[in-house]
């Protein structure tokens, strides 16, 4: 038996390789390439590994460290710290997917159960953590407010996963005195979690920090105690791994715990997901189809949740649209929470087999929504505008700008805009009266609107938004973002349309690569400003510094000048 295992998880983890690369050309996502690959030499397929016992302590040793991995990496911190909009947001998001979820499946979904409903209703109201953060962090969006508002919600969405967790061991008879006794267990549970991570794995921690092997083996003991812990409490194992992972999170050795144990991460996470593909029969049509339609349930649902919520906020339809683009996927928790069912009996193979088929759809789509999500935008905000729905208004007197353009005009608003206004301010204030900011951050405008700073709600890579705030009549313009965070645009085009609109201003735009400066001269630039120079003016003079010994008298000073001042943006 045990050299059946052996070679049961040599062909998982080839299989999974071979289909990865294959996924990894085609651009696809890996735990989809795990899916196929775990399908394909499971029972159903080719069964390659038919022992259905080896298959389910693969599923549970992955299971069971992909939770603490995933448990390592949640911020408390901003958990503890959501705004209201992501708070409500995200209420309205989980409630009423979960709501719309239990009442579409019961009535029209592939279930058994009312019980297997609410399986499939909490699992498609999950988002994609994986999918999201990457893609957002490589289009550098994480800390636009629409990513603030997606990665926020996605935080809180955690939190109703490790609720569900709690009481997903008694969901099969949910007696008052049993769901009672599950919160009191979850209670202690957390709070001997906490005193051991606050009191005794610090030092043990400290201990062995120098021994390699000893970190590792000992994050792994804390994450499966504290997961037999929790089954010695009658909950979830998976929980008790999540919660040891949210643990260790909060004391000051997580780097490193994570830096060792992360080696391990993609190892099991490759076989919990191999294990689950294993579980889904060979599709039909009509499988298919349930699939495809618990697919565009999903989406819709999002549609229905979040973006009211967030638009009756008063955010805009902009604000509104994009984390709803962002967050239509459904979770790999989801599939979790769907293994954990299926394990105890409440959830059927073809269900999960349904979800894992819309998991595939989702994170194929959703992947490129999001990379187009602002061509997306553009396509249905008009639609949005037919329909009644309007993006944030102007502020309070902004309608007087185009009678009263402003000398100068600062076209996007991000930390460099801030820093300039700031400068701004404090050495030419008689300069604020002449001067107009052209964003779409409705943060941005709140922020200013309270200092009094001019402010037009737009998006300054459409011509008809320069030309309605006054750009054709500035006699300065400058445009402090670079092609990155510019959405259907670049400098480039900017400067040229701005150069049709006021041939005679000056014009101030940034680049981040040299090669790109003569052509933006070319087309009429007056000046481009290059960061990177005087970032490395700046390092060179702390480097002289440090040689003179004078580094922590200049530090200071830097401190000092950073604790003066009071930007739009921190």
């Amino acid at each position: 038996m045990e050299q059946g295992l052996v070679t049961d998880i040599a062909i998982c983890i080839i299989a999974a390789w071979v289909v990865a690369v294959i996924s990894q050309l085609a651009r696809q996502p890996l735990l989809l390439a795990y899916l196929v690959a775990g399908f394909l030499i499971g029972p159903h397929a080719l069964a390659w590994v038919p022992d259905q016992d080896a298959i389910e302590t693969i599923s549970s040793l992955g299971l069971s460290l992909m939770l603490f991995m995933i448990g390592l990496e949640i911020d408390l911190k901003k958990m503890l710290s959501a705004g209201r909009v992501i708070t409500l947001a995200a209420l309205a998001q989980i409630l009423g997917g979960v709501a719309l979820g239990c009442l579409v499946f019961n009535f029209l979904g592939p279930v058994r159960n009312h019980l297997e409903a609410l399986y499939l209703a909490v699992a498609a109201a999950m988002s994609s953590t994986v999918i999201i953060v990457k893609i957002l962090y490589d289009k550098r969006e994480l800390e636009t407010l629409a990513g603030r508002i997606t990665v926020g919600v996605m935080v809180l969405q955690d939190m109703a996963t490790i609720l569900f967790l709690a009481l997903q061991p008694n969901l099969k008879h949910p007696a008052a005195g049993l769901m009672a006794v599950a919160l009191v267990h979850v209670v202690v549970l957390v709070s001997a979690a906490f005193l051991a991570s606050r009191f005794v794995l610090p030092p043990v921690f400290r201990s062995v920090a120098r021994l390699p092997e000893l970190v590792l083996v000992g994050a792994l003991a804390w994450c499966f105690a504290l997961a037999g812990f929790a089954s010695y409490l009658k909950l979830s194992p998976a929980m008790g791994a999540l919660i040891a992972g949210m643990m260790v999170s909060t004391f000051p050795y997580t780097l490193d715990v994570v830096a060792k144990v992360t080696s391990l991460r993609d190892f099991f996470i490759t076989l919990f997901f191999v294990g689950l593909g294993m579980a889904i029969p060979l599709p039909t049509w009509g499988f298919l189809w349930w699939a495809l339609g618990m697919s565009l349930f999903l989406v819709a649902s999002r549609f229905l949740t979040i973006f009211p919520a967030l638009y009756f906020m008063r955010q805009g339809y902009r604000i509104s649209l994009l984390p709803t683009i962002n967050l239509s996927q459904m979770s790999e928790l989801s599939l979790v929470l769907l293994a954990l069912g299926h394990a105890s009996g409440d959830v059927s193979d073809r269900t999960v087999g349904i979800a894992a088929f819309a998991f595939a759809f989702l994170a194929i789509g959703s992947t490129y929504a999001i990379l187009g999500n602002e061509t997306l935008l553009r396509g249905i905000g008009p639609v949005l505008n037919w329909l009644g729905f309007r993006d944030l208004t102007a502020i309070p007197g902004e309608t007087d700008l185009v009678t009263r353009p402003r000398r100068i005009c600062l076209l996007g608003f991000s930390w460099t805009a801030s820093s300039l206004l700031e400068e701004i301010h404090r050495n030419r204030p008689d300069l604020l009266a002449e001067l107009v900011v052209i964003d779409f951050n409705p943060v941005v405008h709140e922020r200013l609107n309270r200092r009094g700073v001019p402010a037009v709600y737009g998006d300054i890579t459409q011509r008809d938004v320069l030309h309605h705030a006054g750009v054709g009549k500035a006699e300065f313009i400058i445009c402090t973002l670079p092609n990155t965070v510019l959405k259907g645009a670049d400098n480039l085009k900017m400067l040229r349309q701005l150069r049709e609109l006021n041939p005679g201003a000056v014009i101030i735009v940034h680049a981040e690569l040299l090669e790109q400066v003569p052509a933006l001269y070319a087309a009429g630039a007056s000046y481009v400003s290059v960061p990177r120079l005087l970032e490395a003016a700046t390092l060179l003079a702390a480097l002289e510094a440090a040689e003179q010994k004078l580094l922590l008298q200049k530090s200071r000073e830097q401190q000092e000048l950073v604790g003066e001042r009071q930007e739009v943006i921190p």
